[in-house]
């Protein structure tokens, strides 16, 4: 097989306010938080009390089903809140940060010696872990299983998503303990795939099969490359990493310390000075927005990309697993007879009513009005147009909807995760909810057959 992929069905969505090449470092938060919703199909046990004072790297809490896996702090500092939801269920962890930090440090270990229990029971230990997603289910993987290949995207197309060649510049070393340590988990190969730029830190490195990627989004989605490069049979599994978690976990294999630290792409049309900002997990996403200061007042802050993103408040905190902030003009106003008449300023799939299509390389500045109302799903065939994946998402999103089980393993529900359908999401004219008709549906088909 080929290790070139030329991905043909898909979307480029060109926006204004892509980050410059400029990092400048965050101003320290106050208060960083661990927000539980992040951690998909985890039950919290806490380890420490509200009040108790932790270090960088220790334990917070454990998963229930699996209490050797540990979830830590990003800072040291007190745990000053453990705000919780209905049933005393845990929302949120806040840590008020010291100005002077400590780390907890482990005993790092010989990879080139050390057996692939010990390799799993430090990353369980050092809380990198959780960095490690699972397909089928996209959930954090079971320590116990062995992947029949790991998969990495070195390369972001979501609409103004982190440049990961210039992010993970300089951070090869990490990157190789990374790869290094994963490559012994499975039988098969470390699979990592670059787009066409020669200044990719994958580049160079050994032990993994490297494969170059083109075409528009989601060219870059890990998913659509383990379809065209090894696709999920039913019974198997695989593992996925994204690129900026394999730095922090190789530094931890490097030196014994769990460092949180991320460098985040502040972007969109609100924002006066899109650019890059080195924080950490769980920092305040207040402590670099205005510093690039806004054009606006009314604008929404996406706690990701604007496709797979969540909704956040301006004093709310970075994901976990996140190095993208989204801010775009909040789309609370309607146009008079917008939908009869020819529109030239929004991007559209299709050629109705909607001239993008003539100029290809011009970038809009959208809001979050998604014009229109949620409707019954229409056959308009635009689904598979941008849906790369061999899968019928129509059906399948259907059968995930009325919980056919057999249906949605048929039709290739092991393959997907919820950000597979995002851009299906984006272009559907009956503003159906396709990322979390996905979810459901791989939630309720772990519980029965998983």
């Amino acid at each position: 097989m080929s290790k070139d992929i030329r991905i043909k069905k898909g979307l480029n969505i060109n926006l204004v306010g892509a980050a410059e090449q400029t990092t400048s470092k965050a101003v320290l938060s106050n208060v960083y938080a661990l927000n539980l919703e992040d951690f998909h199909g985890i039950t919290p046990k806490m380890m420490v009390k509200e009040g108790a004072e932790v270090k960088a790297g220790e334990a917070l809490f454990y998963n229930k089903n699996r209490e050797g896996m540990l979830f830590v702090s990003p800072v040291s500092g007190e745990l000053v809140e453990i705000e919780r939801g209905a049933r005393r269920r845990i929302l949120t962890l806040k840590i008020l940060a010291d100005k002077d930090q400590e780390t907890l440090e482990h005993a790092v270990p010989d990879l080139e010696k050390a057996s692939i229990p010990a390799i799993k029971q430090f990353l369980l230990k050092g809380g990198c872990w959780p960095f490690i997603k699972q397909r089928p289910y996209d959930i954090i993987a079971d320590p116990d299983s062995t992947p029949k290949a790991i998969f990495i995207s070195g390369t972001n197309t979501a609409p103004l998503s982190a440049d990961l060649d210039y992010v993970l510049k300089g951070k090869e070393k990490e990157l190789q303990a990374a790869i290094n340590a994963l490559s012994k988990m499975t039988p098969g190969k470390v699979h990592i795939s670059i787009g066409r730029s020669s200044s990719s830190p994958f580049a160079e490195l050994k032990g993994v099969e490297l494969h170059k990627v083109s075409g528009p989004h989601p060219s870059g989605l890990v998913g659509t490359q383990i379809n065209k490069i090894d696709p999920i049979n039913k019974g198997e599994i695989v593992w996925t990493v994204s690129a900026q978690d394999l730095v922090i976990i190789g530094e931890l294999l490097l030196t014994g310390k769990f460092n949180g630290e991320r460098i985040v792409a502040l972007v969109g049309s609100s924002v006066k000075q899109p650019r890059y900002y080195t924080t950490k997990i769980g920092t305040e996403i207040s402590t670099f927005l205005y510093a690039s200061g806004v054009n606006n007042e009314n604008f929404r802050v996406i706690n990701g990309d604007v496709l797979t993103g969540k909704k956040s408040s301006q004093d709310g905190h970075l994901g976990y697993y996140n190095n993208t902030v989204s801010c775009i003009p909040e789309g609370d106003d309607y146009e008079l007879f917008g939908w009869n008449k020819p529109v030239f300023n929004k991007i559209s799939a299709t050629r109705a009513m909607t001239f993008s299509w003539l100029q290809p390389n011009k970038k809009y500045d959208l809001n979050t009005n998604t014009n229109g109302e949620h409707r019954a799903f229409v056959v308009t065939g635009m689904y598979e147009k941008v849906f790369p994946l061999d899968i019928y998402p129509m059906q399948l999103l259907k059968a995930c909807m009325v919980k056919d089980l057999d249906e949605m393993e048929q039709l290739g529900l092991y393959e997907v995760a919820p950000e597979d359908f995002s851009l299906t999401e984006f272009i559907c004219v009956s503003k159906q909810p396709h990322q979390k008709i996905i979810r459901e549906g791989l939630d309720l088909l772990h519980k029965e057959i998983g």
